[in-house]
């Protein structure tokens, strides 16, 4: 697997942004009533090539996002970021959630939805084609977008990988 180590295990210098992909309002009923109380997916990423997700759940709102947003910063990873694209297609699959994306040309934009943009715009992807299939749910839909990224190699770590210069993986 590609993405053994790129884990981040030191994030106190980071300037992490954090971006907030979905709230919901879960009720247990008891006996004396309703009890409700909040889940927060939260993502945070530095915009160059560094991002993590976090769930937080408390009964407020503020403090299911800062729960999700503490998280989120134990959960870093690092992804190959080339001049705002990925550097090669990617398809992955997390649960019902499958996601496929795409390097674009610059000035195209993100083009992706709810989740997978929150996702992509956190680690500094800032021109892309991509698509989800299947369930929307956004667990799934980040986790597998995460894993997607994660999954990514640059041209210098499949050269060091394979022990050749970095011409012959360009020409073979």
């Amino acid at each position: 697997m590609a993405g053994n180590n790129k884990r981040i295990r030191n994030n106190n210098d980071l300037e992490l942004k954090d971006r907030l992909v979905a709230i919901n309002r879960v009720t247990k009923v008891t006996k004396g009533g309703r009890t409700f109380s909040f889940s927060a997916i939260v993502v945070v990423g530095n915009e160059n090539g560094v991002v993590g997700w976090g769930l937080g759940k408390a009964g407020e709102v503020t403090t299911a996002i800062a729960k999700g947003v503490e998280a989120a910063k134990k959960n870093l990873v690092k992804v190959p970021v080339i001049n705002g694209t990925i550097p090669h297609e990617q398809l992955a699959r997390f649960g019902g959630a499958s996601v496929f994306m795409k390097p674009a040309s610059h000035g195209t934009g993100v083009k992706a939805g709810g989740a997978m943009r929150a996702v992509l715009e956190s680690v500094g992807v800032t021109d892309v084609l991509a698509k989800s299939k299947g369930s929307s749910n956004p667990h799934n839909l980040v986790k597998a977008t995460i894993g997607a990224l994660t999954e990514l190699r640059d041209a210098a770590t499949i050269a060091e990988q394979r022990g050749v210069s970095m011409d012959k993986v360009f020409n073979g």
